[in-house]
């Protein structure tokens, strides 16, 4: 690989939800014991790095985005001791570890914001977002909060209001206030010492707020089909330019540890999003995270067009990253079915630019129905009916046939998905044609041909249902074609070249006729044309 790419522009990472991925003392959620003893599953994919989801002590009213302590170890995941072993374990298998900094709000369990509403003279007082009421003695303005309802709460023992961007259980904290940022800096730095490689920076857009904070406009496009939230547009309570300078500092610190990278939380049109890489001079996060693959419809048009904007959105300088899941979205194949998830499988690996692979995602897991006396999820348990729920992501790993998946010797906090005796790493391990197959095929290719991790990537004209790219570097050049219709296809191949050896395919023994089956995923060696 050239060395003129650091490993988090050619690697690909793995997201961990760790209550979710092995259970090791048998009280139905996972820890970090347990994810020691599955590291070789992870390492035998092929990934590079893995992110963790909050592991800090918590309350647990958002699942570990409300913190209490942002530098110690929930009790039910395990202790410090726990995590560095587990570190240490990370970094012997040649990975990298990258865990998730919340930095918009803490728990109202932690001691700063104990402090910060006890009194209004106290020093942390101001750590926090605090604001009288409005003339009538409702909220200071017309911000709501993610989960639904008005993002303020009124404390009656100091007479005012506080801002939670998210539940009332996690107050937003204030980046304007030195004290504060210096205290989380710190936080990185206590976590930077102990040898991780990097955060994902939990909705970084969000951390600081228009300081005279005005009303937000309402949304004119709203219908009752859509979250609360989106009454208005986040015009004052999100993506302020003061974000940026910090942002920046972050970056700072996370250079002065050397080969570390930055992951941000973004939620944004292109050209706001690509601020957040900031300059040459004053870089910001190495990767702002691109969702799009999630957002929007699976239709080869589509992707095309949003593929070929966001890369002509990137500053010079800005790497690209793809993502098809996550603990927050539904499974890919639960969104496009089983076949097309071998084909997003595929796009995912082979676009241009880091890839955030989910756990799960490598055995295809589809929808995971959740009965209502079993919904954890906040987000859906305050706006039911509107099919947010992110329970059905989150749900254990299924490693084996034997009771509970092998996952953990109890009843899981929350479902195995339905078909977990056959769906599981222990069956598909011992099946070639499984989706386990495909992805460790897929990211072994990865490694083998440079082209598909760092080579300049070229969208090619397809038809219909197909999306097909080629990507090069120096004289290799490979062709990507995907059928994401239903019907066999054609698809195009550079004017200057023709098909070589077929290098994968998700269906069996494929020659290279320059036709695609239905939901099929092809990548071919190109070679230039004899004349």
């Amino acid at each position: 690989m050239s060395d003129t790419h650091p490993w988090w522009e050619r690697g690909v990472v793995y997201q961990i939800y760790p209550r979710s991925f092995q259970d090791s003392d048998g009280d139905g959620i996972g820890d970090l014991p347990g994810i020691e003893r599955r590291l070789d599953h992870v390492a035998a994919l092929g990934v590079d790095a893995i992110w963790l989801s909050p592991i800090f002590p918590s309350p647990m009213k958002d699942f570990g985005y409300d913190v209490a302590d942002y530098c110690g170890i929930a009790p039910i995941f395990g202790d410090l001791a726990a995590f560095d072993r587990l570190c240490a374990a990370v970094h012997a298998r040649g990975l990298r570890l990258i865990l998730d900094f919340v930095p918009n709000h803490s728990s109202d369990q932690h001691p700063w914001f104990q402090d910060s509403r006890s009194s209004r003279d106290h020093p942390r007082r101001d750590w926090y977002i605090w604001r009288d009421a409005a003339p009538d003695g409702g909220p200071p303005n017309n911000w709501i909060s993610d989960f639904g309802g008005s993002a303020w709460e009124w404390d009656a023992a100091t007479g005012q209001y506080y801002l939670h961007a998210f539940l009332k259980e996690q107050p937003d904290l204030n980046w304007r206030n030195p004290g504060l940022r210096a205290a989380m800096m710190d936080v990185l730095r206590f976590w930077f010492d102990r040898g991780v490689d990097g955060f994902r920076i939990d909705v970084l857009w969000h951390i600081v707020k228009d300081e005279g904070f005005p009303d937000n406009p309402l949304n004119p496009a709203w219908t009752p089909d859509r979250t609360e939230r989106d009454r208005v547009l986040q015009l004052h309570s999100t993506d302020q330019p003061e974000a940026h300078a910090i942002s920046a500092d972050f970056r700072a610190l996370a250079d002065a540890y050397g080969d570390r990278v930055l992951i941000g939380e973004i939620f944004l049109p292109n050209d706001r999003h690509a601020r957040w890489y900031g300059t040459l001079e004053r870089p910001q996060v190495h990767l702002p995270f691109n969702f799009q693959l999630i957002e929007n419809g699976w239709d080869a048009r589509i992707l095309h067009r949003l593929i070929a904007d966001y890369q002509a959105s990137l500053p010079p300088h800005g790497w690209p990253n793809w993502v098809i899941g996550s603990h927050d979205a539904p499974r890919i194949a639960a969104r496009v079915g089983e076949a097309q998830a071998r084909v997003a499988a595929v796009l995912l690996l082979t676009l241009r630019g880091t890839p955030t692979f989910y756990q799960g995602d490598e055995l295809a897991i589809g929808e995971v129905p959740i009965p209502p006396d079993r919904v954890c999820d906040p987000q859906d348990l305050r706006q039911p009916g509107l099919g947010i729920g992110r329970d059905r992501s989150r749900t254990p790993m299924p490693w084996d046939a034997s009771p509970y998946a092998g996952f953990s010797t109890v009843e899981p906090w929350l479902p195995l998905n339905p078909d977990w005796p056959t769906r599981n790493v222990a069956a598909q391990d011992r099946d070639p044609a499984s989706m386990l197959s495909l992805v460790r095929r897929l990211l072994a290719l990865r490694r083998a041909h440079e082209a598909l991790s760092v080579g300049a990537m070229t969208l090619l004209d397809g038809d219909g249902d197909v999306l097909a790219y080629e990507r090069r570097v120096g004289s290799e050049r490979l062709l990507v074609a995907l059928n994401l219709g239903s019907v066999a296809a054609t698809f195009p191949v550079p004017a200057d070249a023709e098909l070589g050896e077929v290098l994968l395919s998700t269906h069996p023994a494929h020659g290279a006729d320059g036709k695609l089956a239905a939901d099929e995923a092809l990548i071919v060696l190109l070679k230039g044309k004899h004349r």
